[in-house]
């Protein structure tokens, strides 16, 4: 939420007396804006999105879906889950001996190879009914009032008369929401009731509770909350997904990240795996399940609830172009670094030039009537396809050439994005850096997970690249405050501010590069692997951190073009501590200056625009600011740093200015 306050004189000289500024005169810096020169065009796909399933931030997190291991398929088939028995209103938990022989693990693979595990609970004693519960994730998020959709795949057992008994129970065990369901057949069929909380709980649990005779097969155990994002059934979760449309992002990344890649092939992301109805989508265990030393989480699976079709509504609700990325027949090369032979490359390029055809194709091919029938007739505009998410080495080289031919060869226009590998320099950049501008790439992928003070070292980073060479995407970056994968590193508002100053570079040159997006995105406050993080979340909460806002405030501020902002002659690149850079927005007809303080000292500027139009005089600023470069926002403080909104005023073609210490300011100036 961005609080909005005018800075009267009062209020400045209070500020800069608590910043011990008021007995001096500070030193006015003078800068000059060429608001009829224009540089560079600033592509809308300028700041985005990228999100990968890490950090719980899809089964857990932004997918909906409540109940953990709902098919049985995970390695251990009742993980989640706990039989109980009750004796009067004492509920007994079942250690695994004693539910052997009531609680039984079937396999029907040949009928249903994908999903072939279901669950059998024999009732045999009507004075003491059998039940099962599941833990959720971390939990059950439940609201008070919320109404919520239980469904299964169900059907009862021969001459068998059960009901089911369904209840969520909150943290101390009380009921919280109950209602019943019974399912009449002896064939597979779904089965859904809808009931109301009456309490909320953070940490819910669901329990099943059988009521008569005989047996039941169980399988796709489900809840949600009726309200989703857009109150798609199935869906995800809202306040997540709004968070994303308030960046206003321009592209959507997906699904990841290593989880393309995989661990190993047999266990890599694949696309057509996940259309469809969710029963048929294969559960696999999460690359990141046991990738991080000291952050295992044996229960990390991915269900695939959120799969290629969900990502592509979900960047059409949010106005993003979708940017999908596509396995090249590479497993992860920090883990097994499996590859598949160049002579059996085809099934993998065919997955590219289906998953075109899907996004774009007519109701008349293969794929592009799949998506109509999956209810979207009209096209995705896919306009980029990334091969492979951060390899490097030779291998990747003879694949992508593969790839890259029979995709330009049906699909001429489709812009192909290439990685450089994880790292911003050395051996493995420098060769595929080389490599791939010597084949013409459209778009390279640079990765970057370094230190603040590498961030503002490296603002000039583009400005002496090839202007006629491929552009670049920024496709995962973020400043560390401790070091990579550091689990102590800090969502601070020091790496936040060393990112504002440098994403005044990635503008500037905005005519190498075209894309850029912060990474990770998600990730629930009690089932991490990775930090930093754009966006925490708990059951019920989630919180935007310092470095959200940063990206939220050049989203919503990028303009559509370069000018040049200098001082003595020179881009504004640290000089005195400070970053900035200037564009115009044709469509609203302002001028925009983004201007970043790193230091400790209050600064006086003066900014002095050259055009031949004039400007209102009133003029919009927007604060982003701390005295603490170690502040945090948190679930229960989520606006520490936050933006501030306030006013200030035009002299003519000059604007005077105070800009706090470490801080962010986006100036909006109307032409008059």
């Amino acid at each position: 939420m961005i609080k909005k306050v005018l800075l009267t004189g009062a209020i400045y000289a209070s500020i800069l007396s608590a910043y011990g500024q008021t007995n001096q005169k500070p030193t006015t810096d003078v800068y000059t804006v060429f608001a009829d020169q224009k540089k560079a065009h600033i592509p809308s796909t300028m700041y985005g999105i990228f999100f990968e399933d890490i950090n719980m931030a899809a089964d857990g997190g932004v997918y909906a879906e409540l109940v953990k291991n709902r098919s049985f398929e995970f390695g251990i088939p009742l993980q989640g889950w706990t039989p109980h028995e009750k004796n009067g209103n004492t509920i007994r938990d079942l250690n695994k001996y004693e539910a052997l022989s009531n609680f039984l693990i079937l396999n029907r693979g040949p009928e249903s190879p994908d999903n072939p595990r279901y669950l059998r609970i024999l009732e045999t004693d009507a004075a003491k009914p059998l039940g099962i519960s599941n833990e959720g994730f971390r939990g059950m998020g439940i609201k008070e009032g919320e109404n919520y959709n239980f469904s299964i795949l169900g059907r009862q057992g021969e001459q068998s008369s059960i009901k089911l008994n369904i209840e969520l129970h909150g943290e101390d065990g009380s009921v919280i929401g109950k209602t019943e369901l019974t399912p009449a057949g002896k064939d597979w069929k779904r089965y859904g009731v809808t009931f109301k909380a009456t309490a909320t709980a953070n940490k819910a649990q669901l329990y099943i509770w059988l009521d008569g005779k005989g047996y039941i097969d169980m399988d796709m155990v489900s809840l949600f909350p009726e309200h989703t994002w857009k109150n798609r059934p199935g869906g995800l979760r809202a306040d997540l997904v709004q968070k994303l449309a308030d960046l206003h992002p321009g592209f959507l990344r997906f699904p990841g990240g290593c989880i393309v890649e995989g661990r190993d092939l047999a266990n890599r992301y694949q696309w057509k795996k996940t259309l469809g109805d969710i029963d048929n989508r294969k559960t696999i265990i999460s690359r990141w399940n046991q990738e991080i030393q000291g952050r295992f989480m044996a229960d990390y699976y991915q269900s695939f609830g959120l799969g290629f079709m969900e990502y592509f509504l979900t960047a059409e609700d949010i106005g993003a172009s979708p940017l999908p990325i596509l396995n090249c027949g590479m497993a992860c090369e920090f883990n097994t670094g499996e590859v598949v032979p160049l002579d059996q490359l085809d099934p993998y390029i065919q997955d590219a030039l289906d998953l075109v055809e899907f996004a774009n194709g007519g109701p008349d091919t293969k794929w592009g009537k799949l998506r109509t029938d999956l209810g979207h007739p009209k096209p995705f505009h896919l306009k980029m396809i990334g091969v492979g998410n951060e390899q490097w080495g030779p291998q990747y080289v003879e694949r992508w050439k593969l790839f890259s031919k029979a995709i330009k060869d049906k699909y001429p226009d489709i812009k192909l994005v290439t990685s450089v590998g994880p790292l911003p320099s050395g051996e493995w950049f420098d060769l595929l850096n080389k490599t791939f501008r010597g084949l013409h790439a459209d778009i390279l992928d640079e990765h970057y997970y370094q230190r603040p003070e590498w961030f503002l070292k490296n603002v000039n980073r583009y400005d002496n690249y090839d202007r006629k060479g491929p552009k670049i995407f920024v496709g995962e970056y973020a400043a560390q405050s401790v070091a990579t994968v550091s689990p102590d590193n800090k969502n601070n508002w020091e790496c936040a501010l060393s990112e504002a100053a440098y994403m005044t570079g990635l503008e500037r040159n905005a005519d190498v590069v075209n894309l850029a997006s912060y990474a990770p995105l998600f990730a629930h406050v009690e089932a991490w692997q990775w930090t930093p993080n754009l966006i925490w979340f708990d059951n019920l909460r989630s919180y935007a951190t310092p470095n959200y806002y940063v990206q939220q405030l050049f989203s919503l501020n990028k303009g559509t073009d370069v000018v040049p902002l200098l001082l003595n002659n020179e881009a504004v690149e640290g000089q005195n501590g400070c970053y900035a850079t200037a564009c115009l927005d044709k469509n609203t007809n302002e001028l925009v200056i983004k201007f970043v303080n790193t230091t400790a000292d209050n600064k006086s500027i003066k900014i002095n625009i050259q055009a031949a139009s004039g400007y209102q005089k009133t003029v919009s600023v927007t604060t982003l600011a701390s005295t603490n470069k170690n502040a945090e926002n948190s679930l229960t403080q989520p606006n520490v740093v936050s933006p501030i909104q306030s006013a200030a005023k035009m002299e003519g073609k000059s604007l005077n200015m105070d800009i706090e210490p470490y801080s962010l300011k986006v100036i909006r100036i109307k032409r008059g």
